[in-house]
């Protein structure tokens, strides 16, 4: 079915769809496209830095398992140097978020150890709009998946609300390649997030709680997960009084922050599982971070419904579509 395309080429066109309509309001968007079906993919599909930085990476993950089981540091080295690569790339034009560059310049340090270079009291969703490759990678311990996932979060986003929303964004990603039913997917995740809510994991984060101002390493976690679970009530909210022509924004969060964009392109997945198209149109087709939620929505959508998802006609004006092909070929 080739999932793991389906997800990076969703991904993709996700973030190219929601681009013109992000930072506009919902009757601007209205007054130029008045049905949220008919919102057209750009003739030039320009993406923005959130698949920008998915390539950076999907490239540093490949390269770290070419060179064995991951472990902290073989993910660290890679990623890092994919992250610095893209901060100074001149491609990087899209209106990057403060926290990513920020960051990324402390990470350009190469005697910076990373726990100082990340940004804990940002909880933006510039962690989790990139998350999606870690829930294509194969034959990880559910342990290595938590580690590498969050790993790459902490690297500019320590938040632990960012660290625990991209856990459960690439969780969702992998579930799906997995076979799992879109209906599934609340009572999974929040099962999930329960039962990790007190798990803080030193072998792969060291030190970073101890930068923060909790009292422990376990409150420093909790205080992630609970902000999560709450989001997955907001959710839970909407699909009981589901309606597609509503903004998805006024229930589940305008997406600016980690957990809301996470689950308000989840809610745009789960109220058109069958229809990928549909649902990546209703997520562009938004008040808040409209790319961001298109993007993380068409990721989704791809990971259940494979390459096949996704018009020809789109794939083949997407930018960077040669690498997101050669990438999502490598998963599949």
């Amino acid at each position: 079915m080739g999932r793991a395309t389906g997800t990076l080429l969703g991904l993709a066109i996700g973030d190219a769809l929601g681009h013109p309509t992000e930072f506009r309001s919902y009757d601007e968007i209205a007054a130029s496209c008045p049905d949220w079906r008919l919102l057209p993919l750009p003739k030039k599909a320009r993406v923005t830095d959130d698949t920008q930085m998915t390539l950076a990476l999907a490239r540093g993950l490949r390269t770290a398992a070419a060179r064995g089981p991951l472990t902290p540091l073989r993910v660290e080295r890679p990623v890092r140097e994919e992250f610095v690569d893209w901060w100074r790339s001149p491609e990087n034009n899209r209106a990057p978020g403060m926290t990513c560059l920020r960051a990324c310049l402390r990470l350009s340090r190469p005697e910076r150890r990373w726990q100082e270079a990340s940004d804990l009291g940002s909880k933006g969703c510039g962690a989790n709009m990139r998350v999606a490759p870690v829930g294509l990678l194969p034959g990880l311990t559910d342990r290595q998946f938590s580690g590498v996932a969050r790993l790459q979060s902490a690297l500019t986003h320590g938040h632990p609300t960012a660290l625990a929303a991209s856990e459960l964004t690439a969780l969702t990603v992998r579930l799906l390649v997995a076979g799992a039913e879109p209906g599934e997917l609340p009572g999974l995740l929040r099962s999930h997030a329960r039962a990790s809510r007190t798990r803080y994991d030193e072998f792969w984060l060291g030190d970073l709680a101890a930068h923060a101002h909790d009292h422990s390493p376990e409150e420093f976690t909790a205080r992630g997960w609970d902000e999560c679970l709450v989001e997955l009530d907001r959710l839970d909210a909407a699909l009981a009084r589901p309606s597609l022509d509503a903004d998805p924004c006024e229930i589940t969060g305008a997406g600016w922050v980690a957990e809301e964009a996470f689950g308000t392109a989840l809610l745009c997945f789960l109220l058109l599982p069958q229809d990928p198209v549909a649902a990546v149109r209703r997520a562009a087709y938004s008040s808040g971070d409209s790319d961001s939620l298109a993007c993380l929505a068409g990721a989704f959508a791809g990971a259940r419904h494979g390459e096949a998802a996704w018009p020809a006609e789109w794939v083949e004006r997407i930018e960077y579509r040669d690498e997101l092909l050669d990438l999502g070929a490598h998963w599949d």
